[in-house]
């Protein structure tokens, strides 16, 4: 972490110096450059990232009085959380939270087909796929650290509770503020009250009965599998040996549990399959309580016994896949001469059942993918062409989701087949088959103006085109610091190029990083000259590092190129944590692991969202100076 670039700063590091308020503390403004409806996931990830931009005017509502304190989703998978560390809290998250790091899986007992027995376990995150756990916490605790992020800032972004958004209107008049969003207050005392503020933009994240879709005329469609299921947050007393495993449990007649265990080392979580419902029939309309999801428990995990002593959390719900058309309010026949104003996210666009552990997950993701590219837009850095980019990304991202949770929860509801192999259950056969699926690692973002060609992804296997920067160790030259390369892309909204070294370079004048940095540097066709601001650092948008192929002790730092060592800041400071070595003390070498070719090197470009978005030759001038030109403005 750094701090202290332009003079001494005590006290908590994580906490940015404020900006000056744009608004008075519980008066609504009359405008708003991005106005988000609903503090779940998708919002809040949004929020904490446009609040760290105070010429940002950004404000967030929701109708509930207060910050939600438990229930709902619980699963971080592990793209979650390499994003989590982006922001800065993946450490909190992984001490506070369980870690899975088995499932195990039950199916009734041959003999005894009235009991259940164990007939199978495998490791619930396969080796290589991350540097991160799969872990399981409370939504509520999810919701409190983007909040801190939030109040943190340097707007010092606060939500306003108490307040929906009950309707909006787009005018194509060209005014500044184009969305007139009507508020009502849910707050007591002023329930029913409304008012009006126009915004620049609108992100709906607002559920699946969002007001904001309907307002831009979408639908969500899709079809309901007319299964009602349970769940509940308890404290319990049992002798079933795998509570604090992750356990899917079938048994013969009674159905099936997906048993979570949750954080603190106490509670657990119980999905549970209850009653079928008609075609017709919702599942309200059977009102079953939470007496029902306990006596249906019971009988599955017979023959052990499950007693609960609290139930702090429950709720009855019918699984649904359903996907809308479109994430924004542009028709297609109109993308050419307009760009989107009401974007949306998460269930507002998405919903599905919550066994595969990827609903807040994937809505998270909407929004990290959304929010570069509205501040990019915002500040003025990028064409706002760029948000059309939004929906052509993540609506196939969400519609694999949907596709994929069609096929999960039937095999989850599914007993095998007498003819079907026995050795191992289909569930586990399925749940193995789609690991790196259920850990967030699938989305592969398809050529377009942010992903290149893969003309020289040769040079670079292990980084394809389009899917998230996966790390690897490395040791950091200035300091000898042991670390994961992927680390360095925070949600700070900068893009990256990260140079690769050939095997005989070691920064030395006239090789090809040097080569290469001398060219960004200096050359006023490069992108770092194109697109950086007068006054600015040299990596305020365009954040350059380089990795060796050498070990930290048979290079210099001091003889590195001057890009490398950057002077930044009002002092003039430099910057020592830009070049990197493999780790040969651990032996995990990033160039073997990522099959980065050691004869010719390379160049990756990285997304703000920490999505590869090229590989290039160290020598690829033309290439690199051309990446950007769709994309961003010229200073």
């Amino acid at each position: 972490m750094q701090y202290h670039l332009d003079g001494f700063r005590p006290g908590d590091p994580d906490v940015a110096a404020a900006a000056p308020p744009w608004r008075m503390k519980g008066v609504l403004p009359d405008n708003v450059d991005v106005l988000i409806a609903g503090c779940g996931p998708a919002g809040l990830c949004l929020a904490a990232q446009l609040a760290k931009v105070p010429q940002i005017r950004t404000m967030i509502v929701e109708p509930k009085q207060a910050p939600m304190e438990k229930g709902q989703a619980d699963g971080i998978n592990v793209r979650s959380m390499e994003m989590f560390q982006a922001f800065g809290f993946a450490e909190k998250v992984k001490r506070e939270s369980v870690w899975i790091n088995e499932t195990t899986f039950w199916t009734p007992d041959p003999d005894r087909p009235e009991s259940i027995i164990r007939a199978g376990r495998v490791q619930d995150v396969a080796d290589g796929l991350s540097e991160m756990p799969h872990v399981l916490i409370n939504q509520a605790r999810v919701h409190d650290l983007f909040l801190d992020v939030m109040r943190q800032a340097p707007s010092r972004l606060e939500p306003d509770y108490g307040i929906k958004v009950v309707g909006l209107m787009v005018h194509h008049d060209g005014r500044d503020h184009p969305v007139e969003v009507t508020l009502e207050s849910t707050a007591p005392g002023s329930a029913g009250e409304r008012s009006t503020v126009n915004a620049r933009y609108v992100v709906g994240c607002d559920g699946a009965r969002s007001t904001v879709r309907r307002a831009i005329g979408g639908a969500l469609h899709g079809d309901a599998a007319h299964q009602a299921w349970g769940v509940m947050d308890v404290l319990a007393v049992t002798d079933f040996p795998d509570l604090r495993m992750k356990a899917i449990i079938q048994a013969s007649h009674d159905g099936t549990i997906l048993l979570l265990p949750r954080e603190g080392g106490y509670l657990v979580r119980l999905y549970v399959e209850l009653d079928r419902l008609h075609e017709t029939e919702r599942v309200a309309e059977r009102g079953m309580t939470e007496a029902d999801i306990i006596a249906k428990a019971k009988r599955i995990l017979h023959p052990y016994s499950f007693e609960v002593k609290d139930v702090v959390w429950w709720s009855i719900y019918e699984i649904g896949h359903r996907l809308t058309d479109t994430f924004d309010d542009v028709p297609a026949s109109r993308k050419a001469e307009q760009t989107p104003r009401v974007l949306l996210a998460g269930d507002a666009c998405h919903t599905h059942s919550p066994k595969a552990g990827q609903g807040m997950n994937v809505s998270m993701g909407d929004t990290f993918n959304l929010g570069w590219k509205l501040i990019h837009v915002l500040t003025g850095r990028a064409r706002p062409e760029l948000l059309h980019s939004y929906t052509d990304e993540r609506w196939a991202a969400a519609k694999a989701l949907v596709d994929f949770d069609h096929r999960w929860s039937r095999v989850i509801g599914t007993r095998e087949d007498a003819g079907e192999d026995q050795s191992i259950p289909r569930v586990q056969r399925e749940f193995v088959a789609n690991g790196e699926f259920t850990a967030g690692l699938t989305v592969r973002y398809e050529q377009s103006d942010l992903v290149g060609n893969a003309k020289w992804q040769n040079l670079a296997t292990g980084y394809p085109l389009g899917m998230r920067f996966h790390s690897a160790p490395v040791i950091r030259l200035a300091d000898a610091m042991p670390m994961e390369l992927g680390h360095v892309v925070e949600a700070d909204n900068r893009w990256r190029l990260i140079m690769f070294a050939p095997a005989f370079d070691r920064g030395q004048s006239g090789g090809q990083v040097d080569a290469l940095c001398r060219y960004l540097e200096d050359d006023p066709g490069s992108p770092l000259a194109l697109y950086r601001r007068p006054g600015e650092d040299v990596d305020a948008l365009i954040d350059v590092r380089a990795v060796f192929q050498q070990g930290f002790r048979d290079l210099e730092f001091g003889e590195m190129p001057s890009l490398l060592r950057p002077h930044k800041g009002r002092f003039g400071l430099c910057d020592y944590e830009k070049v990197f070595c493999a780790d040969h003390k651990s032996g995990q070498d990033i160039f073997t692991m990522r099959d980065i070719s050691r004869d010719r090197g390379c160049v990756i470009v990285v997304r703000p969202d920490q999505y590869v978005s090229q590989v290039l030759p160290l020598d690829a001038r033309e290439q690199l100076a051309t990446i950007f030109e769709p994309i961003l403005y010229v200073t």
